[in-house]
């Protein structure tokens, strides 16, 4: 369902929401036509041939792609399924995916609008009929109460939302949604999706604006060969589907080819039955639990690609959406970018924020399940989404109840009933205030882990009067003290994101280790805090994906001489999301200075980057990205476009507004860079980056009070960022304020402990103030992050002295 983390509201690509299907009467929303609804699927090559004349015209612009057609397909609709696949079209029917949305009628809303009122941030909203509709009067896009018609209901259980339809084609959810659950559990009433905070139409996060947009963040998860049909000279939607809701081309893809088939002579009908993709990874497996250990063990060795979990990823995946052509059991990373692990969205052992929405392709991806060979439906019915068995049982299935519903196992014997198997494996999260998802990660409890890191743990889930190191303590005593599993890499990332001095060793080791995940591996190559060269050669040539996206992810910032040859044969990659990635990082390259043989690989590559980007051009994220790739390209008109594009759409977009000053200062407009910073400030105040760069802006304009000025707010505004303390520092220091500079960096020292540049200046600038045995406890410190450095040696030394 539609909602944002406030945290990551601006970069997220897409959330899930469920999907409406159009208005018949508003053209559009119209459904699709006969020959809309044909999609073609085109091979490589000639994709490539295709769109290697045309870069320059694929820049400026902004009509969508017209691809040749190898092979004619056309979206059938579930009914047509029915007909020969009858038992699972009766579990489909019962199912979310079937409910996902519908058309907002006396069956299928759930709320109370029978005159029902609900107050939040100032602001009565109310719910009633009238004419046979569903209204609900609330505050718009302006802050003043106004009545708009729900057009859809959204989601069934445990909650469900209401879908409003704008002139521009815009269907927005309503954040005020309907508890579904019986009133017993705390159901059957109104509640706010942030109840905690005060949205108001001034926040990027009320219901009226870009991140509560069903177009974007929830069509193609909850609705069936969707296109989202964004006009960006009109900035509206035509956005189509073919069905309503998650039918069975939506996981099986288009099923023309498949009926002909079904309804050919039985003598003529091919081997080849006209199915985009074979679900059979399963087909003549078996589990057993060996014999001494009781382990269960997979009859036969899990597939390269595991085409249901690559399927199932499509909609629970965090990750952006890189081009519709997607076929079902191809690599996600084909068409969509899957989130790697990173400090915003997950905990250093790979469990997601709390704060985040509980997508389970990455913990699934993490887990030993997945890389024994499980897979979706060996535990769900993949027609009605529902588990194969009540409680243990669908755990049971593998896993012997004579081992693991023991009390020597369980260790709960004053517990009834003693605590289920998700109660420990597949600790529960909250989203949306009331959707109960359990983490895919069937991680073992590591409370140890806890007190090392911070990340949660199951045992704490249940004792939250305890400390983590109690729970640590209590497993010890059941399990020795020796923590074994198949999740090894939490030190590593923790490592990293404290800036500790071993961090690039642990993370090299996690990088190039075969028994970590793909998933795993990729993130530990894009957060080396410094590119090693050999393990990223080794990661570009690995068969995941991810792992290779991951390498060049850290590719970021590598001078373009050295980047050419590493990264240049992903330009050809079988993977579309890496030959956009490669293309995006080799960017700066001129193609004067491209090896000839490499020219047409890079035009190629780079005409997929901004088809992708012009895919979601109504998102202010994928107008900077564009704007990023022409400015690396030479090309600042380009690139100014693109960012003035991204501020019309949303003014407080900092990243725009930042990235055209800077454009503007290489350009020597420092003016008009200094102009667009104070615009975006207007309208987000609070946005540290906006003041860092203003501060930047001024010092080049030599308006020293007023750039420390603005340093300061950033610093303030976000104190977690060492930059803008280290800048600030140095700032207050050039104008004689040495001990306001040394207090700065003190108190960024503080969460930063181990950071280079702050312990540098601090020892600079005690030398500088005569204060030598504060510069002495700065260099001591730095030695221990560089032991091998002889001038740091020697001056410690002089200073001892």
């Amino acid at each position: 369902m539609a909602r944002g983390s406030r945290k990551n509201r601006k970069r997220d690509k897409v959330r899930t929401a469920r999907a409406p299907e159009p208005d018949r009467s508003s053209p559009q929303s119209r459904p699709p036509s006969e020959g809309t609804t044909k999609r073609w699927i085109a091979v490589a090559s000639i994709f490539a041939a295709a769109i290697a004349v045309g870069l320059l015209w694929f820049a400026t612009s902004r009509a969508p792609i017209q691809l040749p057609a190898v092979v004619e397909l056309a979206f059938v609709g579930s009914e047509s399924c029915a007909g020969c696949h009858q038992a699972e079209a009766k579990l489909w029917r019962t199912s979310q995916h079937r409910h996902a949305m519908d058309h907002a009628t006396a069956q299928s809303v759930r709320g109370d609008f029978n005159g029902a009122t609900f107050d939040y941030a100032g602001t009565r909203s109310r719910f009633f009929r009238k004419d046979n509709k569903f209204l609900v009067e609330t505050d718009g896009p302006d802050g003043k109460l106004a009545t708009f018609e729900v057009k859809y209901t959204f989601g069934v259980e445990p909650l469900q939302q209401y879908l409003i339809q704008f002139p521009d084609g815009r269907f927005q959810a309503l954040s005020i949604a309907w508890d579904t659950r019986p009133k017993e559990q705390g159901g059957q009433r109104w509640f706010h999706l942030y109840p905690d905070s005060a949205i108001t139409s001034s926040d990027p996060l009320h219901w009226t604006k870009l991140n509560q947009n069903w177009n974007f963040m929830c069509a193609e998860c909850h609705s069936t060969d969707v296109h989202k049909g964004y006009n960006a000279d009109r900035d509206r939607f035509a956005t189509t589907f073919s069905e309503i809701s998650v039918g069975c081309e939506a996981c099986h893809g288009a099923g023309s080819r498949h009926v002909t088939w079904a309804r050919g002579k039985p003598a003529a009908r091919t081997a080849d039955n006209g199915l985009l993709v074979r679900f059979d990874e399963r087909s003549g497996v078996t589990w057993s639990a060996s014999a001494d250990t009781l382990t269960p063990v997979r009859s036969a060795p899990a597939p390269a690609l595991r085409k249901e979990v690559e399927t199932c990823g499509r909609c629970h995946a965090r990750r952006g959406q890189l081009s519709e052509d997607w076929i079902p059991g191809r690599p996600l990373s084909d068409t969509h970018r899957v989130s790697l692990l990173d400090r915003q969205r997950f905990h250093a052992d790979g469990q997601m924020r709390d704060d985040e929405e509980t997508y389970n392709y990455a913990p699934f991806k993490q887990s030993r399940m997945f890389a024994k060979g499980v897979t979706c439906s060996d535990c769900h019915d993949p027609h009605s989404a529902t588990l194969k068995a009540s409680g243990d049982g669908v755990c049971s299935q593998c896993h012997a109840p004579a081992k693991y519903e023991s009390m020597a196992h369980r260790h709960h014997a004053d517990v009834s009933p003693p605590p289920g198997c998700p109660a420990c494996h597949m600790p529960e999260r909250r989203y949306m205030v009331v959707d109960r998802r359990h983490d895919h990660g069937f991680r073992v409890p590591r409370p140890d882990l806890s007190v090392q890191t911070g990340a949660p743990n199951a045992c704490n889930d249940c004792h939250r009067d305890k400390p983590a190191a109690w729970a640590a303590h209590q497993i010890e005593g059941w399990f020795g003290p020796e923590r074994r599993g198949h999740q090894t890499w939490a030190r590593a990332f923790h490592a990293a994101w404290s800036e500790a001095a071993d961090a690039q060793a642990q993370l090299a080791a996690i990088a190039e280790s075969a028994d970590v995940p793909g998933l795993v591996r990729a993130s530990a190559l894009a957060e080396l805090p410094a590119p090693v060269l050999d393990l990223i050669r080794q990661g570009l040539s690995d068969s995941d994906p991810l792992v290779r996206l991951g390498a060049l992810d850290r590719l970021e910032g590598v001078p373009a001489d050295q980047l050419w040859p590493l990264a240049s044969a992903q330009l050809s990659d079988p993977v579309r999301g890496v030959r956009i990635r490669a293309a995006e990082v080799l960017a700066a390259m001129p193609p004067a200075r491209q090896p000839p043989p490499d020219r047409d690989k890079f035009m190629r590559a780079a005409a997929e980057f901004i088809v992708a980007q012009k895919l979601n051009a109504d998102r202010p994220d994928s107008r900077t990205a564009l704007g990023d790739f022409f400015r690396r390209q030479a090309n600042p008109g380009a690139a100014e476009a693109e960012y003035r594009a991204a501020l019309r759409l949303d003014p407080s977009f900092a990243a725009a507004a930042v990235n055209l000053s800077d454009l503007y200062r290489q350009l020597g407009r420092d003016s008009d860079g200094e102009k667009i910073l104070r615009e975006a400030l207007s309208t987000s105040a609070q946005a540290a980056s906006l003041h860092y760069a203003l501060g930047l802006t001024l010092v080049r304009q030599k308006r020293s009070e007023e750039a420390l000025d603005e340093l300061r707010r950033a610093t303030s505004l976000d104190p977690g960022q060492m930059r803008y303390a280290y800048v600030y520092a140095i700032g207050l220091n050039g104008v004689g304020r040495r001990d306001d500079a040394l207090s700065v960096l003190n108190q960024s020292l503080r969460a930063h402990p181990n950071n280079l540049e702050l312990l540098s200046a601090a020892l600079s600038f005690s030398r500088e103030k005569g204060d030598i045995a504060a510069a002495l406890g700065y260099a001591e410190r730095l030695a221990l992050l560089r032991p091998d450095d002889p001038r740091l040696a020697n001056l410690i030394r002089e200073l001892r002295r």
